[in-house]
């Protein structure tokens, strides 16, 4: 594990000269700062309310790797002093589906630091988000000694054809999709990292259903206390050293953790997941995309009568998907 994890933090460096400076404002990174990392590419219409989201729970720093878009990102995130972007026109799955340029960015500018990394799709929530700002919980992490924190993927959607509402720049995506599965998933240790590998929800009800096991993994740990040591393995599932795989409790009794609101299935779908298959850029060949192409042509309603809407994390929690530990 120790020379897989130096083979990634190689990779990485030698991944980051593909990396080309837009707007560097590192400089006013200050200790203690939660920074957020994410590769992002033609996702202007999302930014706006992504922005604002993290910028309220807390978030005091972004670190954007912006993948070729055509949408006007670039353009948008300029002159923003809490954004810092690169810019690359180079692949995105040689990049490790563009871990390996966010690893070198973490190493680069992270050290010591809570980081979260998310896609500008995912919202994270965790206990008492709803009353505390982040550095709430990143500081009772740290009075835990807790390196590294989990959440569980929950895919959100409409009720109805993604087609009915259309979305606009600066909304809630939670005003259009509201609806979540309480139940269908399923659960394994991975033996080689040690992390759970979580799997089902809507998209293994609808476009696995007849192969399961290749449904989108759910399990992911957005939240690290980042040293230049580490360095992820795949997507967010998995990290090394493999002892931050742990966010889960073994011998009874339940960890903190959190959840990431899932909003890909909103209007702007189809015209998303028909680019990804003609780039071909994502794991599998673009496997999953593949999957969505093929079932969401005649646009199908992705409610059925086990869906349950979203309030609140309170409600994930009593739900188990996700928990308040022992932190109060």
């Amino acid at each position: 594990m120790r020379l897989r994890r130096k083979r990634r933090l190689l990779r990485c460096m030698r991944k980051g000269r593909e990396l080309s400076k837009v707007q560097d404002n590192t400089s006013a990174i200050k200790p203690g700062d939660v920074l957020l990392v994410s590769t992002i590419r033609n996702e202007k219409i999302r930014l706006p309310y992504f922005l604002k989201y993290y910028r309220e729970m807390g978030i005091n720093h972004f670190l954007l790797v912006d993948n070729d878009s055509s949408d006007g990102t670039l353009d948008y995130l300029s002159g923003q002093s809490d954004i810092s972007v690169w810019h690359t026109r180079h692949s995105y799955r040689r990049a490790a589906h563009g871990v390996d340029w966010m690893n070198y960015l973490k190493r680069s500018y992270a050290h010591g630091h809570w980081t979260l990394v998310v896609d500008p799709d995912e919202f994270f929530i965790y206990p008492f988000c709803d009353t505390r700002p982040i550095q709430a919980l990143t500081d009772w992490l740290d009075g835990s000694s807790i390196r590294s924190f989990g959440a569980m993927l929950v895919d959100i959607y409409p009720k109805g054809k993604l087609s009915d509402v259309s979305y606009q720049p600066g909304q809630d995506p939670l005003e259009i999709a509201q609806w979540f599965d309480s139940g269908n998933y399923s659960i394994t240790k991975n033996p080689t990292y040690g992390n759970l590998w979580i799997q089902g929800g809507p998209r293994s009800r609808m476009f696995f259903a007849d192969t399961p096991r290749k449904a989108p993994a759910l399990n992911k740990i957005p939240l690290v206390k980042w040293q230049r040591k580490y360095a992820y393995v795949s997507s967010t599932h998995a990290l090394l050293p493999r002892g931050l795989n742990q966010v889960y409790e073994e011998w009874g009794g339940e960890k903190a953790s959190g959840a990431l609101l899932h909003t890909k299935f909103l209007d702007t779908f189809s015209a998303k997941a028909a680019e990804e298959l003609q780039r071909n850029q994502h794991y599998a060949k673009s496997a999953e995309y593949r999957a969505y192409e093929m079932d969401m042509r005649d646009q199908p309603d992705m409610w059925c009568k086990w869906s349950e809407r979203y309030i609140n994390w309170r409600q994930l929690e009593i739900l188990g998907l996700m928990s308040k530990g022992n932190w109060a």
